[in-house]
C-alpha cells in the first residue's frame, strides 16, 4: 500500500501549531490556555538556571507574553492545573494526564527497579520520612536535616531523606505541594490531588500506546528517532515502544506516511492527517517573533529541529567557558516560522538591567538567503530585527528590567540597524504594563 505524501512545511507547520507558536507572545494567559498547553505539548519544563528567569516561566513568556508569575504559581500549586513529574526530564504537567502516569508511580513503587530497590533497603527511612509529612504536612528536603549533636530527635542527614522524598514522589506516594525560594515542599498524594487516587493506573500497553499517541500529537507527525527522543522519561525499552506502534498501526489509529526528501519512517495519528493536508497548504505557519527557552519543549529533539529548520542548537551552560561558540545562555529566536539566530542574555537583576550579552544572525539571513531547510519564502530581515527588538523588550518587561543593554551582534554590520530596533521598542513598551 503506498504511503500518503506530505512536504516537510507540513510537517513543521503542524509542529509550531502544537507547540502553540503560531502566535508567539500572542496568545491569552489563563488556566485552560495553560492547560492546554501542557497537554498539547506533553509538559512545561522545569529547570533551575536562573540567568534570566527560570525555564517554565521564559516558556510560557514565549506563548503569552508578559503575564504574573504569581497567578502562573497560583494556577500550578493553588488550582492544581498542572502538576510536577516527570515527563521529559522534571516538567509541569496537565492534570488530564496524571492518570496515565500513574502507571509509572505504579511501576516505580511496585515493580523491580532502582528505585524500589533503593526504597526495600532503605525501608524505614522511607516509612519515618512519609510518616513526618504525613503528621506535620508539607515539608521541603531541609527539614529533614540532622540537628545538633544527637539524632535522637529524629531528624536525617539530606542525602538519605532527598532520595527518599524523591522514591516517594516518584512512586505516587508523595506530590510536590508547592515551592518555596524553588525549594520543593511534599505533601501526600491523597492530599494535594486526591482525585489521582480514584481509579486504578492503566496496564503497561496501555501506557505505552498513550505515550506514543501523546508524543505523536505533539509533534504532528515522528521518525521513531523521534519518539524515542521528545518524550523522554519513561520511554519504555525499545522493543515495547515498538510493539505499542505495532498494535496502533494494526488498530489504524496510527498511519505511515512519506515525507518528501526523507528516507526514514515517518508515523502520524490517523485523525491527525487531515491536519497535515491543512499545514502543507499554509502560505505561513506563524506570525511573530519571540525568544525560545533552551529548555523549550520545540527543542527537546534537538536532531530533529536542525532536521526540519536548519537550525543546530546546543545548551552550552555546560560547556567550558573556552569552547562555548555563541554563549552561555542562549535563547534560539523564533520568527515567523523561523528559527533565525539566537540571543545571549543575562537578567541583572539589582541593577534591573536585561544585558544583551550577544546577538547571532543565522548566515543565510545575514546573506538575504532563503532557509536551509522548511521554507516558506525569504525573511524579511529588517523585519526580523524589529521582532528581536520588540521580543527582547518584551522579555525586559516580563524579567522587570527597566533597561537593556546590548553587546555583540553577529554580523557586525547589522549591530547599527538591531541598536535603532531596540531603541524604538523600548520607547514603545516604557508604559506597558504586565499583563495579568
Amino acid at each position: 500500500m503506498s504511503r500518503r505524501a506530505f512536504p516537510p512545511r507540513a510537517v513543521a507547520a503542524l509542529f509550531i501549531e502544537r507547540q502553540h507558536l503560531a502566535r508567539p507572545r500572542g496568545l491569552r494567559f489563563g488556566p485552560r490556555a495553560l492547560a492546554r498547553f501542557a497537554e498539547d505539548t506533553g509538559g512545561i519544563q522545569i529547570d533551575s538556571i536562573n540567568v534570566v528567569d527560570r525555564g517554565h516561566y521564559l516558556t510560557a513568556w514565549s506563548r503569552f507574553g508578559p503575564y504574573d508569575r504569581a497567578r502562573f504559581d497560583r494556577l500550578v500549586y493553588r488550582d492544581r492545573v498542572l502538576f510536577e513529574y516527570f515527563a521529559h526530564a522534571a516538567c509541569l504537567v496537565s492534570v488530564a494526564h496524571l492518570p496515565q502516569w500513574r502507571r509509572v508511580m505504579h511501576l516505580l513503587a511496585n515493580e523491580p527497579c532502582r528505585w524500589s530497590s533503593w526504597a526495600k533497603k532503605h525501608a524505614k527511612l522511607v516509612r519515618e520520612v512519609e510518616d513526618a509529612i504525613r503528621a506535620r504536612g508539607p515539608l521541603a528536603n531541609a527539614d529533614f536535616k540532622h540537628v545538633g549533636p544527637k539524632r535522637a530527635s529524629g531528624w536525617w542527614s539530606w542525602k538519605p531523606a532527598n532520595f527518599a522524598l524523591n522514591y516517594l514522589w516518584f512512586a505516587g506516594k508523595l506530590a510536590v505541594h508547592s515551592r518555596a525560594h524553588f525549594q520543593k515542599r511534599y505533601d501526600l498524594m491523597e492530599r494535594v490531588m486526591p482525585e489521582a487516587l480514584a481509579h486504578a493506573p492503566p496496564t503497561a500497553d496501555e501506557f505505552r500506546r498513550w505515550h506514543v499517541r501523546q508524543s505523536l500529537h505533539a509533534m504532528g507527525a515522528a521518525t521513531d528517532i523521534d519518539l524515542r527522543l521528545y518524550l523522554t522519561s519513561s520511554r519504555g525499552k525499545p522493543a515495547d515502544r515498538r510493539r505499542a506502534v505495532d498494535d496502533l498501526l494494526r488498530s489504524g489509529e496510527v498511519t505511515e506516511i512519506a515525507v518528501e526528501g526523507q528516507s526514514a519512517r515517518w508515523l502520524a495519528l490517523s485523525g491527525d492527517l487531515p491536519a497535515l493536508e491543512t499545514a502543507a497548504r499554509r502560505r505561513v505557519p506563524a506570525r511573530g517573533t519571540t525568544l525560545l527557552s533552551p529548555f523549550d519543549s520545540f527543542l527537546w529533539h534537538r536532531e530533529r529541529t536542525q532536521r526540519l529548520f536548519g537550525f543546530e542548537y546546543r545548551i552550552e551552560v555546560y560547556t567550558p567557558g573556552q569552547k562555548r561558540v555563541h554563549g552561555y545562555y542562549t535563547l534560539p529566536i523564533f520568527h515567523d516560522g523561523q528559527l533565525i539566530g539566537r540571543v545571549d542574555a543575562k537578567n541583572h537583576r539589582a541593577e534591573r538591567r536585561l544585558e544583551v550579552k550577544r546577538v547571532h544572525i543565522e548566515p543565510w539571513l545575514a546573506k538575504g538567503e532563503r532557509p536551509p531547510a522548511v521554507s516558506w519564502g525569504a525573511v524579511d530581515l529588517d523585519a526580523a530585527l524589529a521582532g528581536i527588538a520588540d521580543s527582547v523588550a518584551s522579555l525586559a518587561t516580563f524579567v522587570g528590567a527597566e533597561r537593556v543593554t546590548p553587546g555583540r551582534v553577529d554580523p557586525a554590520r547589522l549591530r547599527a540597524p538591531l541598536a535603532r530596533a531596540l531603541n524604538g521598542a523600548a520607547r514603545a513598551s516604557a508604559p506597558e504594563g504586565r499583563r495579568a
